[in-house]
């Protein structure tokens, strides 16, 4: 009885175990990143964009939040930026402002 009690327990904790998607992290050791949609280039290396959510794979990501601002760090600060609309990237804030990383 007490075996048939321990293998239960051991079923639920592995079924919970996959399910469970919380990250602990301590203040600094990691830097927040969100995915992006590009709307449109703004000036040089700057472009409005968009934070989405990716529910699962086959749907479209959802737009979440305010249009923002954000660099292109893969482009020169002085020449005016290539990245189309509609592309998908990861985007961090480093100090005051919101970077991304795309080659064209």
């Amino acid at each position: 009885m007490w075996q048939e009690e321990l293998q239960k327990l051991k079923r639920q904790s592995r079924e919970s175990a996959s399910v469970e998607r919380a990250v602990v992290t301590t203040p600094g050791a990691a830097v927040p990143a969100w995915t992006i949609k590009v709307l449109s280039p703004d000036s040089y290396n700057v472009y409005n964009v968009q934070m989405v959510e990716i529910a699962e794979a086959g749907v479209s990501p959802a737009p979440i939040g305010n249009n923002m601002q954000a660099y292109n760090l893969a482009e020169s600060f002085t020449s005016a930026g290539n990245v189309s609309a509609g592309t998908y990237a990861v985007m961090w804030r480093v100090g005051k402002d919101y970077v991304f990383y795309v080659q064209t």
